[in-house]
């Protein structure tokens, strides 16, 4: 991609060449949320740790590759945010920016039940991702992890308890696997590169792993050791696509 080049020639000539912006745009788990819990007035709160957010480890690994170049990172995700949300906020939280690189992750909090939730997700979709090529930023499309498949029994209290099993029911039905998939053909159909994270969960899950338990709110949330997981799958995209 164009943004490793850019840091190539950064790191060779530091004078002349200035450094990248990457945007990051999607829900809690871009934003760096974690655990959750009830608050004074029983509301669901959560837990946050930016340093452990994906996009900080993919932060850290430029800083590995190439130590001498300036990145800035944007943080663009809110929690409990969807695919239309994220359409109406990409002038102000991403666009005006200019960055080099933006990754966009949905489709936790665009999975629902009704019969046009899929189209509704697509649609915002594409307005993103329309919107990010007319203004000639580079665009990685990330799948996001699994829900939960199980109502993990480290759950107590009676909503995250409920939550659990509406998720959960969305993931073993084959409902939020059938708007992943309509996410990947629409990257294909417009050319977007896919970091396709969503599919490595799958294997992981099909060959055994309890991925219920790689979740720290056990509903959608990822541990913060799986964040490593979508900063790599990030890098390696970013170094493939050419």
């Amino acid at each position: 991609m164009k943004i490793i080049q850019k840091m190539a020639d950064k790191a060779r000539d530091p004078y002349h060449r200035e450094g990248v912006t990457v945007a990051f745009l999607g829900d809690s788990v871009t934003q760096g949320c974690f655990d959750i819990y009830k608050n004074e007035r029983g509301g669901i709160e959560t837990y946050y740790d930016k340093k452990s957010a994906y996009e900080t480890r993919v932060f850290d690994i430029f800083c590995t590759l190439f130590p001498s170049v300036p990145v800035n990172i944007i943080n663009a995700g809110i929690s409990g945010d969807s695919a239309p949300h994220g359409l109406e906020r990409l002038s102000r939280d991403v666009l005006r920016h200019e960055p080099d690189l933006c990754v966009v992750c949905y489709g936790l909090n665009d999975c629902g039940t009704a019969a046009n939730s899929i189209e509704r997700y697509v649609s915002a979709l594409r307005g993103i991702l329309q919107g990010l090529a007319e203004h000639g930023i580079e665009t990685i499309f990330m799948t996001p992890d699994m829900m939960n498949t199980k109502v993990s029994p480290h759950l107590t209290d009676p909503d995250f308890i409920r939550l659990a099993g509406e998720t959960a029911k969305k993931q073993n039905d084959g409902l939020f696997d059938a708007h992943i998939e309509a996410a990947r053909a629409l990257c294909h159909e417009m050319h977007v590169p896919l970091c396709d994270c969503y599919a490595i969960w799958r294997r992981l899950a099909e060959a055994g792993v309890d991925t219920t338990e790689l979740l720290a709110n056990k509903i959608n949330h990822p541990v913060p050791e799986m964040n490593r997981l979508f900063a790599y799958e990030l890098v390696k995209t970013m170094f493939a696509c050419e």
